[in-house]
């Protein structure tokens, strides 16, 4: 690995993130709806005192001043007070970013468990009726909604059959110290099995939902991409050494298939971060997700931009993770 080129891939963050913060300010001040307005509701407040709240909410001056206050700020770290919270952005978000964490870990897990033995099972069993139902299973899961799954889960497991709770991360009675913010290990840690099958239990249909959509993609990459490797001369040529089917199937034709598997499934990490705000919203996760949607509708603009920069700075290293690992993959692969 080229650590210049490393460096360089990281220098490009830079005006990434610049372009998003623009969009994001800009998209931000032009919506509809004072958040002033929205704070107040309906309460017979002065002028003066609502042009007292936009200026401890930092919303007066002209856009460009105010977005070069903002950059400013964010440059050391200060990303403002949540205007419905009363507190610092970054405290806000730093408490439901693991919920988040948890949760898209799990359902990646999941994705990868399913998704790539899926994948080489039909492709090593191409056009068999193995084949021909796993490509059913992953067009049913790429095809459904997350937010209708979700709701169809939470209706026959939850409410109707009661193996699985409605929302939540746990049960409210119970205490779990907090160390990592990630709540099956906390409950390891404090020693409390009772309370880490409870958080498994509401963490199961939050993941499963937004998993299958991603084991489908994954699955119908994998089996692409080993159908291309078992057709080099180098399988051929595994084959013709008398090594074993499996060997050859894992140690030569999986581990160059993987490498478009390793691209769509950064991309998709990403993607779980950043998307799960319906998923989340429908299964009450407090996750940062829901606490966007929360601000989109309350015009909380500090909540809004500092999320989506972290979407984004998280999402430009998951890409640069899939690079890095291609060079594991495949030697052949430079930075």
């Amino acid at each position: 690995m080229n650590p210049i080129a490393l460096v360089e891939r990281l220098l490009q963050l830079v005006p990434v993130l610049l372009g998003i913060s623009v969009i994001v300010f800009s998209m931000m001040a032009l919506t509809p709806g004072d958040p002033v307005d929205v704070m107040l509701g309906d309460s017979l407040a002065t002028p003066d005192q609502r042009a007292a709240m936009r200026r401890d909410m930092g919303l007066e001056g002209p856009l460009h001043e105010r977005f070069l206050t903002f950059l400013a700020n964010a440059a050391r770290g200060e990303f403002g007070t949540s205007f419905h919270h009363r507190r610092p952005v970054a405290d806000v978000i730093l408490e439901r970013v693991p919920a988040t964490i948890e949760l898209t870990l799990a359902a990646m897990l999941l994705a990868l468990a399913i998704g790539i033995p899926l994948g080489v099972l039909a492709a090593v069993k191409r056009d068999t009726w193995l084949d021909r139902l796993a490509t059913v299973a992953t067009l049913l899961g790429v095809s459904m909604p997350g937010f209708w799954f979700g709701i169809l889960a939470i209706l026959l497991f939850a409410v109707t059959l009661g193996v699985f709770p409605v929302a939540g991360r746990i049960g409210y009675t119970a205490e779990v110290p907090f160390v990592t913010g990630l709540l099956l290990i906390d409950t390891l840690i404090a020693g409390k099995p009772a309370s880490f099958l409870d958080a498994l239990r509401h963490l199961a249909l939050p993941a499963v939902t937004l998993g299958l959509a991603m084991a489908a993609l994954i699955a119908r990459v994998t089996r692409s991409a080993m159908l291309e490797a078992l057709r080099q001369d180098y399988i051929v040529f595994a084959e013709a050494k008398g090594l074993s089917r499996a060997r050859v199937l894992l140690r030569h034709a999986l581990k160059n298939a993987l490498i478009p598997t390793v691209t769509v499934a950064a991309i998709e990490t990403g993607t779980l971060l950043g998307g799960n705000m319906i998923v989340e919203t429908v299964f009450g996760w407090p996750g940062l997700g829901r606490l966007v949607v929360e601000a989109i509708f309350t015009r909380n603009y500090p909540i809004v931009q500092a999320a989506v920069l972290l979407y984004a700075v998280t999402y430009v290293l998951l890409n640069l993770a899939a690079d890095v690992l291609y060079t594991v993959l495949n030697p052949r692969v430079r930075l």
